[in-house]
């Protein structure tokens, strides 16, 4: 074997610009697939995080009539928090969030919006509740998120007009002080949102003890089943991102297959070419006693070690290129902000061990079946065919 290892590889290297041209096609088909997947996995973890982090936590618990995509829901989509769930809350494990429709009237103009409930002393989230906290001035401390300022106008000491419905269906307002203007890549608490103290929305609500959702902390094991509310998994609250990122994931593929194909075509006319141009020198081979299976494997050699070169060559640009994307990230247009997807100002690729060697070995199965194809001829061959340069 190590002799047509040798044998193989200086053929392709004797070879010249022939061998160089599929090994650059092949090492450029390596870089692409690996940093686009690298790419699509950066956005999913980056996503994921920030969810986790600002909003989901280690899950949630629902009131059984709340529905975050139906609005229509938040009248009666609130209730008292269960004995387990209170319990998991007065051990920082848990804490709850109230949500209350509401209408903001930031200079002369109104804008319908969420109003939400959420304990300043809270540490299971990655959210600066601790402003919340009441003062000495008569406006109800409110945060809102940078997404809101702009759309409002709005900003830090900014006191502004807030009106709601209370639990007994009577209108009521008072004056809010934005106490802080948060950043966050988290739209679902930021665009439409201004938050209160717990406490004080309960109070000005008229709904005492009462909850839209819990938020368990991140590693709290907890899943048992409450009548009256639905436990969401970080499964199902994510299963959307998760379901983008598989999406764009199988898009990208048509990508791929057009990269890998134009190698492989590349690879297989020279094989072709190859075997037609050195009949001479397999009918020698078999002459001196090499045998068709050995012949067929020294080709089939040949054409695999172009994916061992191109792998070689991928990484001589492709680990500084792709390391560097790694550590500086992709900055994003302003206008992805809107798109209601929780990545930031950069995406930072992701890439694994797996996905590294998964495209490797890949790459190197689907030439050496492409090298192997057009050597089934020589299994036909007759060494006097050969010597005269004959295909029979």
């Amino acid at each position: 074997m190590r002799i047509l290892l040798k044998l193989a590889l200086r053929n392709l290297l004797g070879a010249g610009l022939r061998t160089w041209l599929n090994v650059a096609v092949l090492s450029f088909a390596f870089v692409a697939i690996i940093w686009t997947q690298g790419l699509y996995q950066g956005i999913s973890r980056q996503a994921v995080q920030a969810l986790t982090d600002a909003e989901y936590g280690g899950g949630q618990y629902w009131h059984g009539e709340y529905d975050p995509f139906n609005p229509l829901t938040l009248e009666d989509g609130h209730g008292p928090v269960p004995g387990p769930l209170e319990k998991l809350i007065e051990e920082r494990r848990a804490t709850a969030v109230l949500i209350v429709q509401g209408t903001l009237y930031p200079q002369g103009r109104f804008l319908p919006i969420m109003i939400r409930g959420i304990d300043p002393a809270q540490e299971v989230l990655l959210f600066p509740s601790k402003f919340l906290e009441s003062g000495e001035d008569a406006e109800i401390p409110a945060i809102i998120g940078s997404r809101m300022a702009r759309s409002s106008g709005l900003k830090v000491a900014d006191t502004v007009t807030l009106r709601w419905r209370d639990a007994e269906g009577a209108f009521d307002a008072r004056n809010i002080r934005i106490v802080r203007v948060m950043s966050t890549t988290v739209q679902s608490i930021d665009q439409g949102q201004v938050w209160l103290a717990l406490e004080t929305l309960r109070s000005l609500a008229g709904m005492d003890e009462e909850a839209t959702l819990i938020t368990l902390a991140k590693g709290t094991a907890f899943s048992e089943e409450i009548t009256g509310w639905s436990y969401q998994s970080l499964d199902i609250l994510l299963k959307d991102i998760h379901d983008l990122v598989r999406t764009k994931t199988l898009g990208a593929t048509i990508l791929y297959v057009i990269l890998v194909l134009l190698a492989m075509l590349a690879i297989f006319d020279t094989q072709v070419l190859s075997i037609f141009r050195r009949r001479k020198e397999m009918g020698t081979l078999m002459a001196m006693g090499m045998t068709r299976l050995r012949i067929i494997q020294l080709f089939t050699l040949e054409g695999a070690l172009h994916a061992a070169l191109a792998a070689l060559v991928a990484a001589v640009y492709g680990i500084p290129l792709l390391t560097l994307f790694a550590r500086s990230g992709w900055a994003m247009p302003q206008a992805v902000d809107s798109y209601g997807f929780a990545i930031g100002e950069r995406i930072f690729p992701a890439y694994s061990a797996g996905l590294v060697i998964g495209t490797t070995v890949l790459v190197m199965f689907v030439t050496t079946v492409v090298s192997f194809l057009p050597t089934r001829k020589i299994a036909r061959l007759k060494p006097t065919d050969a010597l005269r340069g004959r295909m029979s």
